[in-house]
């Protein structure tokens, strides 16, 4: 069993900047992957990003250049850095471990104003 706690959520204007944390109660270098997802009202959840254990990463193309994914493994926690922000990009921003099951954390949310 994981704990995965997210923090770093808040209310944002247009082309500003936030940096979410996830900690984990564990090593995260066990896990093929970590990732973050998230969840607008009255849509699916998505991919945005995802660092893999040898540190490869990938990004929803919505999110290039804006977003950058990185990881600690010696403090157990993976960050998300996301600047230019718009309001599209408003939703619940959940960190996930890759595993079988998969571990998710509670969620942080993100609200961009125009």
């Amino acid at each position: 069993q994981v704990q995965l706690v997210e923090s770093g959520g808040g209310l944002v204007q247009a082309g500003g900047s936030l940096r979410l944390s996830c900690a984990a109660s564990r090593s995260i270098f066990r896990f093929n992957a970590m990732a973050w997802y998230r969840q607008a009202p009255g849509k699916q959840r998505e991919l945005v990003a995802r660092i893999s254990s040898l540190s490869s990463t990938n990004y929803a193309d919505s999110v290039k250049g804006r977003f950058t994914i990185s990881r600690d493994n010696a403090k157990n926690t993976v960050y998300l850095q996301m600047n230019s922000l718009k309001p599209e990009d408003t939703a619940v921003y959940y960190c996930n471990a890759e595993s079988r099951p998969p571990y998710w954390g509670q969620g942080t949310q993100v609200t961009v104003s125009s």
